[in-house]
């Protein structure tokens, strides 16, 4: 289990990320728009209904999968969870809508139909690789914990070109997750490995 600490230094990285270039995909450590929007749209596939749903968005930084939401859903409750501050002020700030719920603390019992997350998984700083690994896999589980339909998240892919590979980021390889996922989780499992990004989505069906 990734310690306390660990994961103190990793909300001063996107902390400082944010404070660095505001509320832009830079600001949660992507390179533009274009490529955060297509992340989206892969972690969406989860949601197999235009009705109602509620949906948990891990890591949510300043809200950007909300506008997401937005755009192509019209009943949904949407909660925001980071373990940024910052990244919490700042996702307020911008939306203010009733449907939107913005929080610090996920609440023991509580469940939503969904569960997504983009990019928690990429930057591991100092951390060992066994130990991001034990990470990952108790995310998974939280992942599972609070989602009564399905979830879906992303991760760097091991078959990136290794001359671009950065030590202090988590590279996954794709059929271990996969497994993990087949066997504890679910039968209905999707890696999402064709979208033109060093990087695949796992999506998870209940």
């Amino acid at each position: 289990m990734v310690k306390k600490e660990v994961l103190d230094k990793i909300s001063d990285y996107y902390t400082d990320k944010i404070l660095e270039h505001g509320a832009t995909p830079e600001g949660v450590d992507w390179n533009g728009e274009e490529s955060q929007n297509k992340r989206f749209e892969q972690t969406s596939k989860i949601i197999g209904t235009k009705g109602k749903f509620s949906i948990l968005d891990i890591g949510c930084g300043y809200g950007a999968y909300f506008n997401v939401l937005k755009e192509n859903y019209s009943n949904f409750e949407y909660t925001g969870f980071d373990i940024s501050k910052e990244m919490i002020e700042s996702a307020k700030s911008l939306h203010t809508a009733e449907d939107a719920n913005w929080i610090m603390n996920l609440e023991k019992g509580v469940k939503y139909d969904y569960v997504v997350s983009s990019g928690i998984f990429n930057v591991r700083l100092e951390e060992t690789k066994e130990s991001w690994l034990d990470f990952v896999d108790s995310q998974l589980q939280i992942h599972d914990q609070y989602s009564t339909k399905g979830f879906s998240c992303n991760f760097l892919t091991s078959y990136s070109d290794s001359h671009k590979m950065r030590d202090y980021l988590h590279y996954e390889e794709p059929f271990r997750v996969f497994d993990i996922c087949k066997k504890v989780y679910s039968k209905d499992v999707a890696i999402l490995h064709d979208y033109g990004l060093y990087e695949f989505t796992l999506i998870v069906r209940k």
